[in-house]
């Protein structure tokens, strides 16, 4: 029996498609097994059977028995379809199976996480030949972004569910927030995606690119990192350099929203897509600012959350069929309406919300009087 989660739904929940994308189907595993393990209105039973069947599909489906890469995209049956020449099908089978262990205690699925983890480490730091990645003569390695951060986000998932009994994870979060920091560029006012092996920037239009909502993602991934391990000048950094600059960058002054991407010279990107406004960048905005005010309490970081928030809730969200659309034009009118695809599915928007419930229980708990 086929199991596993169609993405690809229409306004009204409808499937369009029944292409399975990797991304979303751990994720989803993930979301379903934490809100099962975190939320107590949500420690059901179904809740629980989702998050396992999700699992069991992608355990069994997703990963190649021979190469261990995990496929991007699958037909309904779980053939796989593409396979990426990078780490992020295989992050988020990790996250997956990682806060399936926790829901489940069941051994095969923190088996799976650490294998999984260790060959996503291997291809990172050892050998990438695996990923399929030739590398021209007249060109450059270059070092994104998204690999330190993704890989920051879990080592925390790991050490969250004591799967770090030797200190691995632990010393991966320093060496990633040490990669990310590079990252930093300008005299700290700029954050760019794309930077060279030195951690220097990149000539032409790939050294300037700049994405406004990875930098704030970034930016609590390593605020929450450095409170955990009391380090106040990470956290300032984080604060003023991830989170508070990219926003002042990148929130569009006129219309409301986080452009996707912009040139850190002010010159017009190369993605045709750079003035869109996506549901991402607000939720993981929504998360940096509403952390930023628990660990500072400085009410300017309450307002901006309140104003991103204003914007998702009169934007993005359908009042007729519920959810959020993922993509607007720059004047906010909605683009595409159908409510998933291959990278809109269930993971963003709950997250942002999960955090967000408990972050502001904490800030209320700590308020005179509760």
């Amino acid at each position: 029996m086929l199991r596993g989660f169609f993405t690809c739904l229409g306004r009204d929940g409808s499937i369009y498609d029944t292409t399975k994308y990797g991304w979303i189907q751990g994720r989803q595993v993930w979301t379903y097994a934490k809100l099962y393990n975190e939320f107590e209105r949500f420690h059901r039973e179904d809740i629980y059977n989702a998050a396992i069947k999700g699992a069991e599909f992608i355990r069994k489906h997703i990963k190649d028995p021979d190469t261990k890469r995990c496929a991007f995209s699958m037909t309904a049956e779980g053939k796989h379809i593409k396979i990426q020449r990078n780490i992020f099908s295989e992050c988020f089978y990790v996250l997956g199976m990682s806060e399936m262990y926790r829901a489940s205690k069941i051994e095969t699925y923190k088996n799976e996480a650490l294998e999984m983890m260790a060959k996503i480490l291997y291809w990172t730091y050892e050998d990438s030949t695996d990923l399929g990645c030739s590398l021209l003569k007249s060109s450059g390695e270059v070092k994104t972004l998204a690999v330190p951060m993704m890989l920051l986000c879990l080592a925390d998932q790991l050490i969250s569910v004591n799967l770090d009994s030797d200190g691995t994870y632990s010393k991966l979060s320093e060496r990633c927030s040490l990669e990310i920091l590079k990252h930093i560029q300008r005299q700290g006012f700029v954050v760019l995606e794309n930077i060279s092996l030195e951690g220097e920037e990149l000539p032409g239009s790939v050294g300037r690119l700049m994405n406004p909502g990875h930098a704030i993602e970034a930016g609590w991934f390593l605020l929450r990192y450095a409170v955990q391990t009391s380090n106040n000048s990470l956290k300032e950094t984080a604060l003023m350099s991830l989170i508070e600059k990219p926003f002042q960058t990148g929130w569009d002054k006129e219309n409301g929203g986080l452009f996707y991407f912009l040139d850190a010279n002010g010159l017009s990107p190369m993605q045709l897509e750079w003035n869109m406004k996506l549901w991402w960048p607000l939720c993981e905005s929504m998360i940096a600012f509403l952390m930023a005010y628990k660990y500072t309490e400085k009410d300017h970081y309450l307002h901006t959350f309140a104003t991103i928030f204003d914007y998702g809730i009169t934007h993005f969200s359908d009042p007729d069929y519920g959810e959020w659309f993922g993509y607007l034009k720059q004047e906010g009118q909605v683009s595409q309406n159908f409510k998933g695809g291959m990278f809109k599915g269930c993971y963003h928007l709950p997250r942002s919300l999960m955090i967000c419930e408990k972050l502001l229980q904490e800030v209320l708990n700590k308020k005179p009087g509760n």
